[in-house]
């Protein structure tokens, strides 16, 4: 009569046992922590570790432990204050040698790592984040696309055999050039026209455009005012659609990425648990161009100060000397479609990378005509640096630009082709930058702290509360009311307490202050489909029906309804989530995983646990109910 299969009490068993190992990380706190990582040429080693309690030391900082891996130090400390108290004597005291970056470290056991439990992430309202603001050098994105006009400007007179003696920049940001005796003024400035013209018409705005005057044998190229500023606003946006895609690739929940002013971005970046790597890769303008090598001792080139119009000069990577590269470059970081790790033939890290149609033309066209000559690649990254002058803060940026070793074109390639030379951490952090698309304009690190909950801890304590209360109420209202089947709810009810806790966890969903709500509707919900059951099995009993039959009814009949009742609600949740943002998406994802958690622990853990109680009682008079 009364009967369940044994399969299922497997199935809940499982669930219990992986609900409390999942939803377990959470009771861990976090502590506040330094995070210190290695630029490229230092390690993190023993001499680091006495440099560090130096520093620790002399700030009057006790911290809790300092562990050191492969990549990184992290330094535990005891509280907020001493957090920031060390982050400030560290800095001091590493100077640039190393990025020092605020953390929250986990205090979850290694046993429950290895089975991917981790602490569920909150947001900036409950735990509070890393909050950033970036400067954006707008003066560097102008003279980027001024460099970009000056090189089409000597390309296009040589592909076109016009003689030039100089192409210059002058203070007003105007292009001069000055043509050779005998050429022709007015088709030389037909041409570049032509050229420039269509160069810059892409994102031009209504009414803008290169102005063209001729004087003697020079012409005189400007920039209006509604381009410089059009260059200058398309760098803010540019980076603040790159800085979302960064984030995304570290896997930030619910992040802030928001333009402050003309020149600032601000990131908030709630439940972060790597700041240094978020630092890293947030501020990284690390990217590749791709250069053929211009013929010639590079040495004696660079000793003697004739070095010819169209090269530049280049150091090999690890000081192995100069190499002459041409000033035009063939591919660079913002023409790339995708970028991932990989390994050549000899299983060492390199990156496959694939252009777009145009650069991958432009590749394909000089390979092509290049077969057997050399070509190389050069790194370049831009590395934000602080020091103390004169006791204030002096933030300047150290670009590190070197090439590859050259290598030779050994046959035709296109859009997609492999790069080889880098080191692991280079080729992986290479391959998220370009993925994440490069930099309009490189940023600096004006600001960062972290902050605390954006509603108070009076407000995340009140939630806590709510949410305790209204579960103790509908325990003591079951308890009460339903006696031996309230109590069978009540474990019903804390069983989907906890697996709404662990699957947020398990997958990374974010808690937030509205998601406290979510979690009170949930428990609301799961006890309107218990009174279903307990009030059908009721209803079974008056009309005469036998205990045990009024159990099997009650749940066959009401299961239906609780399924109906419980989708209408689901749908509304998922609308929440696809249309709604921040705050509506931490209600909905909460309300989601608890209607899904309530309907297995109405239904099925319940009537198991009725099962377990009743279900051997063949003469059953009377239901504690």
């Amino acid at each position: 009569m009364l009967e369940f299969p044994r399969w299922k009490y497997a199935l809940i068993l499982i669930v219990v046992l992986a609900s409390a190992l999942y939803a377990l990380p959470n009771l861990y706190p976090q502590d506040p922590s330094v995070q210190i990582t290695a630029n490229r040429g230092f390690a993190i080693d023993a001499a680091l570790r006495g440099r560090v309690d130096t520093a620790l030391k002399a700030a009057g900082v006790q911290p809790k432990a300092v562990e050191a891996e492969a990549a990184s130090m992290l330094v535990r400390l005891p509280g907020l204050d001493a957090q920031t108290k060390a982050n400030d004597a560290l800095r001091k005291a590493l100077g640039e040698d190393y990025l020092v970056a605020l953390n929250l470290a986990s205090t979850v056991p290694d046993w429950m790592g290895d089975f991917g439990a981790r602490p569920m992430v909150q947001g900036l309202d409950l735990q509070g984040g890393v909050h950033f603001v970036l400067q954006v050098d707008q003066k560097a994105a102008l003279d980027k696309r001024i460099e970009g006009y000056l090189e089409d400007t000597r390309v296009t007179l040589r592909d076109k055999s016009v003689r030039y003696t100089a192409v210059e920049r002058r203070a007003d940001n105007s292009i001069v050039v000055t043509l050779a005796e005998g050429e022709d003024t007015a088709a030389a400035q037909k041409v570049l026209a032509s050229t420039l013209s269509a160069r810059g018409s892409a994102n031009a705005l209504p009414g803008t455009g290169l102005s063209y005057q001729t004087s003697g044998n020079q012409i005189i190229i400007g920039l209006p005012q509604a381009e410089l500023d059009q260059i200058a606003g398309e760098a803010i946006e540019q980076n603040l659609t790159t800085l979302r895609n960064r984030v995304n690739e570290i896997g930030v929940s619910e992040p802030i990425i928001q333009r402050q002013g003309n020149d600032r971005v601000v990131v908030q970046l709630p439940g972060v648990q790597d700041t240094a790597e978020a630092k890293r890769l947030i501020g990284a303008t690390a990217t590749l161009e791709f250069r053929a090598v211009v013929e010639g001792n590079a040495a004696d080139a660079v000793a003697s100060g004739r070095i010819p119009p169209e090269a530049k000069v280049f150091q090999l990577r690890d000081n192995a000397g100069p190499v002459l590269l041409n000033k035009r470059v063939l591919a660079s970081g913002d023409e790339m479609v995708n970028a991932r790790v990989g390994v050549d033939n000899n299983g060492l890290p390199a990156v496959d990378v694939t252009l777009n149609n145009i650069a991958g033309q432009r590749m394909f066209d000089y390979t092509s005509a290049n077969v057997g000559k050399l070509m190389s690649v050069v790194y370049i990254e831009r590395v934000p640096t602080v020091s103390i002058v004169d006791g204030k803060e002096v933030r300047s940026v150290r670009v590190r630009e070197e090439a590859l070793s050259p290598t030779r074109i050994a046959g035709v390639f296109g859009k997609n082709f492999q790069t080889t030379g880098l080191e692991k951490s280079e080729a992986e952090n290479l391959a998220k930058l370009l993925r994440a698309g490069s930099l309009a304009a490189p940023m600096d690190f004006i600001e960062e702290r972290v902050v605390g909950p954006s509603l108070g801890a009076e407000n995340v304590a009140r939630g806590t509360k709510a949410v305790v209360y209204s579960f103790v109420f509908a325990l003591a209202f079951f308890l009460v009311y339903y006696r031996m089947f309230g109590l069978i709810t009540c474990v019903a009810l804390l069983l989907n307490l906890v697996m709404v806790v662990a699957v947020m966890s398990l997958f990374g969903a974010t808690m937030t202050l509205p998601g406290f709500a979510g979690l009170a509707l949930t428990i609301g919900m799961s006890v309107d489909a218990n009174v279903l059951i307990n009030e059908r099995i009721r209803e079974e009993l008056r009309a005469g029906v036998p205990p045990l039959a009024s159990i099997a009814t009650g749940y066959e009949k009401a299961s239906g309804t609780i399924f109906d009742s419980n989708m209408t609600a689901l749908l509304a949740g998922v609308a929440l989530y696809a249309f709604g943002t921040g705050p509506l998406k931490g209600f909905a994802i909460t309300m989601v995983i608890g209607i899904l958690t309530s309907v297995f622990t109405a239904v099925t853990v319940s009537r198991g646990l009725a099962t377990l109680i009743y279900g051997r009682r063949r003469k059953l008079k009377s239901l504690a109910i």
